[in-house]
């Protein structure tokens, strides 16, 4: 079971409110509903939404579904908020529709204490809040984080910092969905919170508000699937071509099928075997885990019967393989 509890909030009863956050809500939604192929990925997630005076998110309802979300032995629950965040000196809070001051919102202590208390194998928290940040600090010393085992927490902005909004969409929100589509994804399609913070993190100058990233877990899990850049069975080759990680693989005119008309007599003409793993290493090639060695292309490589090898990246593959880890 996967559950995601998804929840945006523009309307504010008695103070500002905001023009992003119910589509941000909904954009979560959309790309968290199904992996890339069409197959279900959280199954019904939960959305509140706050869009006006008729419906609005109360603090009970938002507490009360906090509390829903994280009470089950899951694979993994997912927490979503973008909306007001307030912070002061016994922390932080996520502000309802119903907040008049922002200490009355959902105390971000109360959310840590649920999602510590878990039975969920993975617990999942993004925030597009401002003040975000300071979600699973101690109360009294805000260096120390409270994060038991198996949760993750990824928030817009630093505990000081602002959550921004641009045409219509949080800015980390933007960055969060590109992510979840693909940007973030590892050659096996797979896109986790760690690839997701890296993206987001990447992708924000020195200056603008920095994405927080908090975890206690062996394993990240994956929040989504999308399609691989490479075909599995073309990574599993790895440890079929090169024997060892340091491995130099020596090419021949045989391996390249492309011929440009000018080649000597004596070179030997396509081998369709050959042809067929140096398909697999072009394929290696476009997703830097092999190169050319002492030419600028594989077909130089192979016309002038040169080598091949594993970049850093590649050896780190070729070792997953070898220990049967993809």
């Amino acid at each position: 079971m996967r559950k995601a509890l998804i929840v945006g909030i523009d309307h504010y009863v008695q103070i500002g409110s905001l023009n992003g956050a119910v589509n941000d809500a909904y954009s979560i939604k959309n790309v968290l509903d199904r992996h890339a192929d069409g197959t279900l990925n959280f199954t019904q997630p939960l959305l509140l939404t706050g869009t006006g005076p008729g419906a609005t998110v109360t603090r009970t309802q938002l507490r009360d579904a906090v509390e829903d979300l994280f009470k089950d032995d899951a694979e993994i629950s997912l927490f979503y908020f973008s909306g007001h965040g307030y912070i002061d000196g016994a922390g932080g809070y996520l502000c309802a529709s119903d907040c008049a001051n922002g200490h009355d919102g959902l105390s971000l202590t109360d959310v840590m204490t649920y999602a510590n208390s878990s039975p969920a194998k993975n617990k999942v928290i993004i925030l597009d809040s401002c003040h975000s940040g300071v979600a699973g600090g101690h109360p009294g010393i805000p260096q120390i984080a409270e994060v038991k085992e198996g949760v993750t927490i990824l928030t817009a902005s630093a505990a000081n910092q602002y959550a921004m909004e641009t045409g219509g969409s949080g800015v980390f929100t933007s960055l969060l969905v590109d992510a979840l589509n693909g940007a973030a994804a590892n050659l096996m399609g797979e896109v986790t919170p760690g690839s997701v913070y890296a993206h987001i993190d990447q992708s924000l100058g020195p200056w603008a508000q920095r994405p927080v990233f908090k975890t206690n877990v062996k394993k990240f899990v994956s929040l989504r699937s999308t399609d691989a850049p490479i075909e599995l069975t073309q990574l599993q080759k790895l440890t079929v071509l090169f024997e060892e990680p340091s491995t130099q693989l020596r090419l021949d005119p045989g391996y390249e099928p492309e011929r440009s008309g000018k080649e000597q007599a004596s070179t030997p003409p396509p081998d369709p075997a050959k042809n067929a793993d140096f398909a697999v290493l072009q394929a290696l090639v476009k997703v830097n885990l092999v190169r050319p060695v002492g030419a600028p292309h594989m077909w130089h490589a192979a016309m002038e019967s040169k080598k091949c090898e594993l970049t850093f990246l590649g050896q780190h593959y070729w070792a997953l393989v070898k220990k049967d880890l993809i």
